[in-house]
């Protein structure tokens, strides 16, 4: 085969350091928007970034020129420098070790785009570590829950 074709639409999930509510109002959109710019500027097509206050969630198609955990580290010390300049509110951020990322059939896509868009309502009821342990189950994830949050 001459031609090499790649098609990984992935859902990444990472959230701030201690889960700090730091993600607010003023900067929320445009760190949503400086992220997706990170993804496309590694040939990662973001579709949807979002989150709230104390994590974000990306979904993208993975580049076949670099591998996730490139992805990741760009994502973060990137967008963690980036919001330290949008005051001195923010000169402690720092984004959690570690993160989520599954993979999405192309036909669930809208329907990830969708959980995204709604982050706000889905944590009206529902906490970070929750929603995060849904995800993990969902994709049957093995974690020993003493390495998850530190």
């Amino acid at each position: 085969m001459g031609q090499s074709l790649v098609q990984n639409y992935l859902h990444i999930i990472f959230s701030t350091k201690n889960r700090e509510p730091l993600i607010k109002k003023p900067i929320e959109a445009e760190l949503h928007a400086y992220l997706g710019g990170v993804c496309n500027r590694l040939d990662c097509q973001a579709i949807k970034v979002g989150g709230y206050i104390d994590h974000i969630h990306v979904i993208c198609k993975l580049s076949k020129k670099i591998p996730l955990t490139k992805l990741m580290e760009e994502l973060k010390s990137h967008s963690s420098k980036w919001i330290k300049t949008k005051g001195k509110e923010y000169s402690n951020f720092y984004w959690q070790d570690g993160y989520g990322a599954f993979s999405v059939n192309p036909s669930q896509v809208e329907a990830v785009i969708e959980y995204i868009v709604k982050q706000h309502e889905h944590h009206y009821n529902m906490t970070f570590k929750e929603e995060y342990r849904g995800f993990l189950k969902k994709y049957d994830v093995e974690y020993d829950e003493r390495y998850v949050w530190d």
